[in-house]
C-alpha cells in the first residue's frame, strides 16, 4: 500500500516515513501544497496523510480541489488546528479522519490502517482471504494447514495488495504504482521475482496468470493450475 505524507516540518515527515515504511508502508514525502495536490491527482495513493499550514497551498483547498475532481483517495488530517469547528471544516471538505498535533504515533498507524480497511471493506482487524490470514503486525502469513510463513518487506506489501483485492486482474502496473514508492524503475521485472517467490511460500495455484491482464489472487482454490 502506497501512502503520501505531507508535511513541511522535516523532522516530523521523516519521522512519520520511517515509522510508516516499518508498517510495510511505500512512503511518499511532499512538503507544500502545489506538489501534493500534483501527486495527489498522478499517482494512485492509497491513502493521505495531509497537514493544514503548508507552503505554496493551505491543505484544505488542496482536498477541497481533490474532491472537486473526483478523487476519493482516503485522507486523514494531521494538523495543530484541533478545535472542534475545525474538525468540521475538515470533514465538510472531504477528509475521513482528523488527529491532532501533538499525537500518538501509534494512534496515527492504527488510523491509517483503519481507514484502507474500511475503504477494502475487511471487517474486522484481520485480514484474511483465500484461506491465508496475514498478520499485519509481524509481517507473516498463515497458510490454510496452520504454517507460519515468513515475509520480505516487499513480499509483505505485494501478498496484502494481492488479498484486498482478491479475484480482481492486477496488473504490473498497479502492483508497482501501489506496492513501491516514486523512486523505483518500473521497468525493472521484479514484480515477476516476488510474484514467484510467494507462490512458493503460499501455493503457485493461489496467484494465476491471466495472460493480457495481469496477476489474480484466487480466494477460492482454482481447480486448475496456470
Amino acid at each position: 500500500m502506497r501512502l503520501l505524507i505531507v508535511e513541511d516540518d522535516t523532522l516530523l515527515a521523516e519521522s512519520l516515513r520511517e515509522r510508516l515504511t516499518k508498517e510495510g508502508f511505500a512512503v511518499d514525502l511532499s512538503s507544500d501544497g502545489q506538489d501534493a495536490q500534483f501527486m495527489g491527482e498522478e499517482i494512485p495513493y492509497d491513502a493521505v496523510v495531509l497537514d493544514l499550514g503548508l507552503p505554496e497551498r493551505p491543505g484544505m483547498e488542496v482536498l477541497q480541489n481533490w474532491r472537486r475532481k473526483g478523487n476519493r483517495v482516503p485522507v486523514i488530517i494531521l494538523t495543530a488546528r484541533d478545535a472542534w469547528h475545525e474538525r468540521v471544516e475538515g470533514f465538510k471538505a472531504g477528509a475521513d479522519d482528523y488527529l491532532g498535533k501533538p499525537f500518538h504515533m501509534e494512534e496515527l498507524v492504527a488510523r491509517v490502517h483503519a481507514l484502507i480497511r474500511r475503504r477494502h471493506m475487511v471487517p474486522g482487524p484481520t485480514l484474511c482471504a483465500g484461506g491465508i490470514e496475514l498478520d499485519e503486525e509481524r509481517q507473516q502469513a498463515r497458510r490454510p494447514d496452520g504454517t507460519l510463513v515468513e515475509l520480505t518487506g516487499t513480499e509483505f506489501r505485494l501478498l496484502r495488495y494481492f488479498m484486498l483485492n482478491p479475484d480482481k486482474p492486477l496488473s504490473k502496473t498497479r502492483l508497482i504504482d501501489h506496492i513501491y514508492g516514486e523512486e523505483f524503475d518500473s521497468d525493472s521485472n521484479l514484480i515477476e521475482v516476488y510474484v514467484s517467490r510467494l507462490r512458493d511460500k503460499i501455493g503457485k495455484q493461489r496467484i494465476v496468470t491471466r495472460r493480457g491482464q495481469g496477476y489474480i489472487f484466487m480466494a477460492d482454490s482454482p481447480s486448475t493450475n496456470h
